[in-house]
């Protein structure tokens, strides 16, 4: 039976994936007036049990927060998008113009370090991070970014990416600029993207929505186990010249010496050209669409890519040939994607794997359901409300006993959870 946790007449926002305290007892929030706003002023969690709430961060100078996950190894370590303070007319909160932060023990630090006056420094970015998730072992976290010196050269240049924070700080700027700043981590990016992809190629424009591969990484094709991997969306071109979101896989080396020295190009960037992967770092693709009925990867509803805890298959969301949309599954080696549901009525919702290997969890005809990944059954844990569940995240707790999402009551998103046994 479904519980409803928060109350007050105000929105409270799920994360889309690590949004439990790793004792499955606090869920962490953000309180942005709607999804789609950055207003929000406070960071808070509420204890499932007994419904209290925390303040874990309040920003101040005219900040804003949001989109908070948990260290699942860590209970009292969280992570956020951190909006500038003391905004001005040139200066405000966007995708180019946000940090990481992180609040531990009740101290405040900043992840990501940035520095946008050449010469840059290494381990330091030159924009804004966005959707902060930490590794199964909690070590590292991955991001999106979007670059503050190529908005300004040329928008058309600033493309998204995916970056890694590496535990390997603290980087610190010479803060030429006075928005420049110091960060805890070392951080690069992990993905090559081109502002002009070739058509029919594995170019990509855009890189978005990724997800940590296996809580130990996967089984290579070689038998060989790859440690640290992220699997994501990149955005092709056809031959066609259409955009095709396709799945795409980026190997990270095993050691952290190797992901502070330069690939092929700068790891800093130059004023012209956006930071560059580590040496070490393979981009490959692992979706072939375009010839299918309805090619690529959905859009909507918005999703990240999820791995099976054991590594073996990465979740994402396609049309089948009837236009519904569908989970399929593929292996991080590639080959071809199986479909897990059958359902005419579709997946409504960004999912997330039990912790078990054996279920995902999301939205399906108003309801939150379980579906069974071996063969597509699907078990409902709620009924049809009056207001629908929301799309944007759908949480295990990390025992794996309980589920979490958000509907909305009287105009205000709140949390519910229920037990995933019956």
């Amino acid at each position: 039976m479904s519980r409803q946790l928060t109350f007050a007449p105000r929105h409270h926002q799920l994360t889309n994936i690590n949004s439990w305290t790793p004792d499955s007892e606090w869920l962490a929030f953000d309180v942005r007036p709607s999804g789609a706003s950055f207003t929000g002023q406070t960071i808070e969690r509420v204890n499932v049990f007994n419904g209290n709430i925390d303040v874990v961060y309040r920003a101040s100078h005219g900040a804003h927060v949001g989109v908070v996950t948990v260290n699942p190894q860590s209970p009292d370590r969280y992570v956020f998008i951190h909006g500038p303070e003391n905004p001005d007319a040139h200066w405000h909160y966007d995708f180019h113009r946000r940090r990481g932060v992180i609040v531990s023990a009740g101290q405040a630090v900043t992840l990501d370090a940035m520095d946008m006056t050449p010469p840059f420094t290494p381990g330091a970015l030159r924009g804004g991070t966005h959707v902060h998730v930490w590794s199964p072992d909690g070590s590292r976290l991955s991001f999106t970014y979007n670059d503050a010196v190529l908005h300004e050269y040329d928008v058309r240049l600033d493309l998204r990416n995916i970056g890694v924070a590496l535990p390997c700080g603290p980087v610190i700027t010479p803060k030429k600029h006075p928005r420049e700043y110091d960060g805890s981590h070392f951080c690069v990016l992990v993905s090559h993207t081109t502002a002009d992809p070739k058509p029919g190629s594995d170019d990509i424009q855009r890189a978005y929505e990724e997800g940590w591969v296996g809580e130990q990484g996967y089984l290579t094709s070689a038998g060989q186990m790859q440690r640290w991997a992220l699997a994501f969306i990149g955005d092709t071109c056809s031959i066609t010249g259409e955009k095709v979101p396709e799945l795409f896989i980026v190997d990270l080396p095993d050691d952290l010496a190797s992901l502070q020295q330069a690939g092929d190009d700068p790891l800093c960037g130059t004023p012209v050209t956006m930071p560059a992967p580590p040496k070490g770092v393979t981009q490959r693709r692992l979706t072939f669409t375009s010839q299918n009925r309805y090619p690529g990867i959905v859009n909507v509803p918005r999703h990240w890519i999820r791995s099976s805890p054991d590594g073996r298959e990465l979740a994402f969301l396609m049309r089948d040939d009837h236009g519904v949309v569908q989970l399929w599954v593929i292996s991080p080696n590639g080959g071809e994607p199986r479909q897990v549901t059958q359902d005419d009525q579709g997946v409504q919702s960004a999912f997330n794997w039990h912790p078990s290997g054996k279920m995902l969890g999301f939205i399906q005809q108003g309801r939150v359901v379980l579906c069974n990944t071996e063969n597509g059954s699907i078990r409902a844990l709620t009924s049809p409300a009056e207001e629908e569940p929301c799309a944007d995240a759908v949480v295990f707790s990390p025992d794996g006993k309980y589920i979490a999402w958000m509907q909305g009551v009287n105009g205000f998103r709140q949390l519910f959870i229920t037990e995933t046994e019956s």
